[in-house]
C-alpha cells in the first residue's frame, strides 16, 4: 500500500468523523501532504493532531504546551508516570522544549478502529495532563 493510498483513506474516516455531529472531531484538512484533524476537547478548546502518512507508517503529532519555564523537574516526572500507562502514543519534548504527543501504526493497520483508539488516547491524555502540567510548570 503506497503513501497516497494510505493519505485517501485517512481522508475517508476523518471525513466520516468531521461529518458525525456526536464526534469530537471538528476538522480535518490536508496540509502539505499531511492531515490536521482539530478535536475540541474540554479542558482547552481544541487539540489539533498532524497525520502523517508514510509508505510503512502512518505517524501522530500533537502539540500540548510551550516548554514550562518553571520545575522542569518535576513536569518531566508527571510526562514519564503517564507514558507508562500509554499505549498507542507518548509525551514527548520537542527541540524548542515544547511538551507534544507522538505516535505511529503500521499502515496497513491504520483502519478506522485503530485510528479511534489512537484519537481517544490522544484526548484521554490531554484531558487528564493539561491542568496539572500548567499548574506544575506554569504556575508562581
Amino acid at each position: 500500500m503506497g503513501r497516497a493510498e494510505v493519505r485517501e483513506r485517512l481522508g475517508v474516516v476523518f471525513g466520516s468523523w468531521v461529518a458525525d455531529p456526536d464526534s469530537d472531531v471538528v476538522a480535518a484538512e490536508l496540509v502539505e501532504g499531511r492531515w490536521a484533524v482539530r478535536m475540541a476537547q474540554q479542558t482547552r478548546d481544541f487539540t489539533t493532531v498532524w497525520v502523517t502518512p508514510g509508505d510503512l507508517t502512518v505517524g501522530f503529532e500533537a502539540y500540548v504546551l510551550p516548554a514550562p519555564p518553571r520545575r522542569l523537574e518535576e513536569v518531566y516526572r508527571q510526562l514519564l508516570i503517564r507514558n507508562i500507562r500509554s499505549w498507542r502514543v507518548h509525551f514527548a519534548v520537542g527541540n524548542d522544549g515544547g511538551i507534544y504527543l507522538c505516535g505511529r501504526v503500521d499502515a496497513d493497520r491504520a483502519t478506522e478502529e485503530t485510528l479511534q483508539y489512537v484519537f481517544a488516547e490522544l484526548y484521554e491524555l490531554v484531558e487528564l495532563s493539561f491542568r496539572p502540567l500548567i499548574r506544575t510548570g506554569f504556575a508562581r
